[in-house]
């Protein structure tokens, strides 16, 4: 079976790998919205190429796996893609899957094409997991918690922000939602009540030849109430941070932008004033981002 990938982030790589394992299956291309150019992919011999070149390969390929995310790719890809492939996606915006599956589908019968769509954990494995054990168990319930671990479509949605290079969205159970279906009382959760969501990111920048990391915080309790906003300033090198209350006129002092224009800062940019400096702005785990809660309530869906 002759395989392409659109979009190489992390679900890529993914389809990537496991096209490797399985003999009867090949990678023949590798779509993306980049430069070819600049991408490496784990495969050499196989091309990498530009998503607009796309059309050329519609008799070179038996299926096109999308790998894009729910949030603004898939809604768009699948259902452009499948009058052209057999297309397979992982579109997990659960509340929307019947409006995507009504567009996939006009668009796969006017092509001729098959497209399976929500294919994944959840929706997906789980989804079959929760017939199964609904038949075996009639008169029961069924609860879905995610976590503790990282979420991939939340993570994308945040890099999606404009001024975040990368950030890590965490979703974790909320434990009395947990005890309170342990008792067996049946509650009715929302998904909101079961989960809280927790996002990581830092930004280290260097003015007048000191070095600074800066961040700011935001928790969303299971309630969906936002709580109030938490500011941080520290020194990179030694780790100590700075007594100042007011941050956000703080790093304006600094770096002589104010605060919103600071965290949406991109390097390089000509926007920067000397001698300011942007470094870095990754947060790999909780640790690292001092658990700080970051970006803006808009990230929280």
């Amino acid at each position: 079976m002759r395989i392409g990938i659109l979009g190489y982030g992390n679900l890529g790589r993914g389809v990537e790998l496991a096209i490797k394992d399985n003999p009867d299956t090949e990678l023949v291309a590798v779509f993306t919205r980049r430069d070819p150019s600049t991408l490496k992919i784990n495969t050499p011999s196989v091309p990498v190429v530009n998503v607009t070149e796309i059309a050329d390969w519609k008799d070179k390929i038996d299926v096109l796996i999308l790998c894009g995310g729910s949030a603004t790719d898939l809604p768009i890809q699948t259902p452009e893609f499948a009058k052209l492939f057999n297309v397979v996606d992982s579109f997990d915006t659960h509340a929307k899957i019947p409006q995507h599956f009504a567009n996939v589908d006009k668009s796969a019968k006017e092509g001729g094409k098959v497209a399976v769509i929500s294919v994944g954990w959840d929706p997906g494995l789980f989804s079959l997991a929760r017939i199964y054990f609904n038949a075996v168990l009639p008169e029961g319930k069924d609860y879905t918690f995610w976590g503790k671990g990282v979420s991939q479509g939340h993570s994308d949605a945040i890099r999606r922000i404009k001024g975040v290079k990368n950030a890590k969205q965490y979703t974790i159970p909320v434990d009395a939602a947990l005890e309170a279906v342990r008792s067996g009382s049946n509650p009715e959760l929302t998904t909101r009540q079961k989960h809280t969501r927790e996002c990581f990111a830092e930004v280290v920048f260097e003015a007048h030849g000191k070095k600074y990391l800066a961040s700011w915080s935001q928790h969303k309790a299971s309630s969906g109430k936002l709580q109030a906003v938490k500011h941080l300033l520290s020194d990179a090198e030694s780790g100590e941070i700075l007594p100042e209350r007011d941050i956000p006129e703080t790093v304006e002092k600094i770096t002589g932008m104010d605060f919103k224009r600071f965290t949406q800062a991109l390097p390089p940019t000509s926007s920067l004033p000397m001698p300011v400096r942007l470094i870095v702005s990754i947060a790999r785990d909780k640790q690292a981002a001092r658990r700080q809660w970051i970006l803006p309530p808009l990230i929280f869906r």
